[in-house]
């Protein structure tokens, strides 16, 4: 696969948009694997890592079920380097991805000469997980090929020079990364910090290899019993099969003449070995029975006692993973992967034969975990539990001791993500990329004043040098956003006063006229389209409140306002009511935009329950527009 180049900032847009075509497929991890010796005669070496690396996979996943691809290495030659590399798509499980990063990391361990780079689609995911804490230097677009793990441990290829000027510097290619940690490796970084965030989710392996199983009852035909104690592996390309079916995969099975792999007339009930992931996606899909199960189907029902759901639950999941198998087994002379033609394989050799090789019901009790059945309660989701732990209020049992959301594993990893999240949303000296950013960004300004010593004189100095007009740019925005503007006949002599001492500390010069004359175009085009109407919708429910009465009324305000140059109580009355009237449009947007939302998760949901608001749905639409007045 040809290797990602991204560059540093200064190389340019086009380059980067050429290295779009380079990147890591989605949903994938990829993995290089060197040794420390770049001698020509390694080739021995690498074959014995290979098997080694193989062997210790086998090991630790020898019942681990993979979403779709699993941990594997070939022996690739480039740029004159020769090393492993290994490339799993990992689907929907995003725990197969950091179960590969363990045996790699576990490899490293067993090896002192091997070093080993991995990454993702969304680049050094190492330094993602261990965002909160990597130095400021370390940003995204020069942090390539930097992170690497030798000896169960992660090191970081520093910048050259001086680290404070990390952010000019640019992403390294692989082959000089290689050069580096081979000829260098007694400059590399290591942070215990770091490390301990970036392998985070490692501390639950190789424990969570068998706790991420799930076994439980199904009923299936005998033939598909024996496809799955013969090769358990193709478990789940059947179930993402079923999960991604469509109307033309389900053509034959829908069809009442078809011809089914799997027929239903000898259906057996035993345990089946899933993974978390996959029995999820298999038990959540709600499917109408095809023909061939419809009648099967009817006579569970017909015949199950009220306190036999499981009867029936245990029948739909056996109809759905059958399903699967049916849709895979069609299209496996067009499936490449290794345990599709194991599959295709398998049932030719099932033709050929009679029923004779069929597993008996007493052969079936011989296997292991034929009637194990795990709880499903990691499936059920309690929102007010869930609530709970996101306000960092953890629920109590009847004993009174504190009880998680969901197993430990899981609770864990929820207050992680909030605690970042609010740590993130309190970092005051964040800036638009989310890290740090350096405030010495005006320093082009205090060069062209060498002489000012206070940071109010650096201020003074560049408003006069911009010569804005604050009040000027306030009457229009006022006006653009519909606001009630100031009338500076009507304010006191104080406030007089100090708005003459402002603006004589400036005079104004040719930039004042060109951004006046600016916004006033501009406020004349936003007016032409309507967006600035919201004085004339004011106006207009003014009059219709106050009648006549109101014009008498303003035209004496103005009178008196012209005589004393002082706001009555009256005039005080419309800007209070003015105000209201604000408010009442910022109410009427957050419901409108929280109505928009649609019950989904959307920008004033999620601001308004982090402010401890919690709306409720917006029943108008189930009630019909025409419940609605007027």
């Amino acid at each position: 696969m040809p290797e990602i180049d991204r560059s540093g900032e200064g190389e340019g847009d086009e380059e980067n948009l050429l290295n779009l075509s380079k990147a890591i497929p989605e949903n994938s991890v990829e993995y290089w694997l060197f040794l420390r010796s770049d001698d020509t005669e390694n080739e021995a070496d690498l074959e014995a890592l290979h098997q080694a690396a193989d062997d210790l996979s086998q090991s630790l996943t020898k019942d681990y079920i993979w979403q779709r691809d699993q941990f594997q290495l070939e022996l690739k030659e480039e740029d004159g380097m020769r090393y492993l590399y290994g490339l799993s798509d990992y689907g929907d499980a995003i725990e197969d991805e950091w179960l590969i990063v363990y045996i790699l990391r576990r490899l490293t361990e067993a090896h002192a000469n091997l070093w080993v780079r991995v990454a993702d689609a969304d680049g050094e995911f190492l330094f993602i997980e261990a965002a909160n804490v990597v130095p400021d230097w370390l940003s995204p677009g020069m942090d390539q090929n930097r992170a690497w793990i030798h000896d169960g441990k992660l090191l970081i290829i520093p910048c050259e020079g001086n680290s404070a000027q990390g952010s000019q510097s640019r992403s390294i290619l692989l082959p000089q990364a290689v050069n580096f940690i081979r000829s260098r490796s007694a400059e590399l970084l290591h942070s215990p910090f770091i490390q301990e965030e970036a392998f985070f989710r490692l501390g639950k392996y190789p424990r969570h290899i068998s706790d991420s199983a799930h076994c439980s009852l199904v009923t299936i035909p005998r033939k598909l019993a024996y496809i799955l104690h013969a090769l358990p592996k193709s478990l789940a390309p059947a179930i993402e099969c079923f999960y991604l079916r469509d109307p033309l995969s389900l053509q034959p099975i829908m069809s009442t003449s078809a011809s089914l792999a799997f027929p239903t007339d000898d259906l057996v009930t035993l345990s089946v070995r899933f993974s978390r992931v996959l029995f999820a996606q298999l038990r959540s899909q709600h499917f109408d029975p095809p023909p061939m199960w419809q009648g099967v189907l009817r006579d569970a029902v017909l015949t199950s006692a009220p306190d036999e759901k499981e009867r029936i639950t245990r029948l739909e999941t056996g109809m759905k993973l059958t399903t699967g198998f049916e849709i895979l087994t069609a299209a496996a002379s067009e499936d490449r992967r290794k345990v599709v033609q194991q599959l295709e394989t398998l049932l030719q050799g099932l033709c050929e034969a009679d029923n004779t090789l069929f597993p008996t019901d007493e052969d079936m009790k011989s296997w292991r975990d034929y009637s194990r059945e795990d709880d499903e309660t990691w499936m059920d989701i309690n929102y007010e539990d869930f609530e709970r732990e996101l306000d960092g209020k953890p629920r109590r049992d009847s004993r009174g001791e504190k009880a998680g959301f969901g197993d430990a594993r899981t609770e864990t990893d929820l207050r992680k993500i909030v605690s970042r999240f609010e740590a993130f949303l309190n970092d005051k000296s964040a800036g638009l990329d989310g890290a740090d950013v350096d405030n010495s960004k005006d320093d082009d300004d205090d060069d062209e004043d060498n002489n000012d010593e206070t940071e109010d004189e650096d201020s003074e100095f560049e408003d006069k040098v911009v010569g804005f007009d604050e009040e000027a740019f306030s009457s229009i925005m006022r006006t653009m956003l519909g606001l009630p503007t100031t009338n500076q006949s009507s304010v006191d002599a104080e406030g007089q006063n100090s708005t003459l001492t402002r603006r004589a500390t400036h005079t104004p010069t040719q930039e004042d006229d060109d951004i006046q004359e600016l916004s006033m175009q501009m406020e004349n085009e936003l007016r032409n389209h309507g967006a600035l109407n919201h004085d004339d919708a004011n106006a207009e429910q003014l009059t219709v409140n106050n009648g006549s009465g109101g014009v008498g009324k303003g035209k004496e305000l103005e009178h008196r306002c012209s005589a004393t140059g002082v706001v009555e109580d009256e005039e005080e009355e419309e800007e209070d009511d003015s105000e209201v009237q604000i408010d009442y449009n910022l109410a009427r947007n957050l419901l409108e935009s929280f109505k928009s939302q649609a019950g989904l998760a959307g920008p004033t949901g999620n601001v308004l329950g982090m402010m401890g608001f919690r709306l409720p749905r917006d029943e108008a639409d189930e009630d019909g527009e025409d419940d609605c007045p007027g």
